[in-house]
């Protein structure tokens, strides 16, 4: 049985911890998880500047603060990812954009995949750990919604973009076009209706 609150108070880490470690771990030629690797390496940084860019740029729409605006109880968003994610960073600045327009009602933190396996067994995407994972806690501790590891769009392009190719290194970089064009709309927008469903 997985305790939810524990994991939040005890090991969750705020969005500003979150991207220090990442940065701390750099400079000592690592990123989060086990596997330390040229590539790894090359992802972590490329996606520190993905974070730095959604940060300074991305502004939360209308429509999905409104729905921040409109909710009654208060929440607790406790993210799954990794440093070397690109879906997590180009995703996860919003998360924090979100709980920065309403910090009376929702507190959010992080924590890592590979450090909370159990965790992410009990949210698998189609049976694989795909990252990042937004789960919503409510007062009592229960998870009233998960949400992730991309905008369902998304996830169905990559889908077709896996049976057109084997070549990872292009898939990663149709990902990373779609995430450029789209510029967070297609995430904030399911991300209010979830919000929206919210008490």
């Amino acid at each position: 049985m997985i305790n939810y609150p524990n994991i939040f108070e005890n090991e969750g880490i705020s969005y500003a911890a979150y991207r220090e470690l990442v940065n701390k771990l750099l400079l000592e030629k690592k990123t989060t998880g086990e596997d330390h690797s040229d590539a790894m390496l090359h992802y972590t940084k490329m996606n520190v500047q993905r974070m730095n860019r959604v940060d300074k740029t991305v502004t939360l729409n209308p429509d999905l603060l409104e729905a921040l605006k409109n909710l009654k109880n208060k929440y607790r968003f406790l993210v799954i990812s990794e440093g070397w994610c690109g879906d997590a960073a180009q995703i996860v600045p919003v998360f924090n954009k979100i709980a920065t327009a309403t910090p009376e009602k929702i507190t959010l933190k992080f924590v890592l995949r590979d450090q909370n396996l159990p965790l992410i067994d009990a949210h698998l995407t189609n049976g694989g750990r795909a990252i990042p994972v937004l789960l919503i806690l409510d007062d009592a501790g229960k998870v009233v919604y998960q949400w992730g590891p991309r905008p369902k769009v998304l996830q169905s392009l990559l889908a077709e973009w896996k049976k057109e190719s084997t070549d990872m290194m292009l898939i990663a970089e149709q990902l990373h076009s779609w995430y450029a064009k789209d510029k967070t709309q297609s995430t904030q927008e399911e991300l209010s209706a979830v919000i929206q469903q919210l008490d």
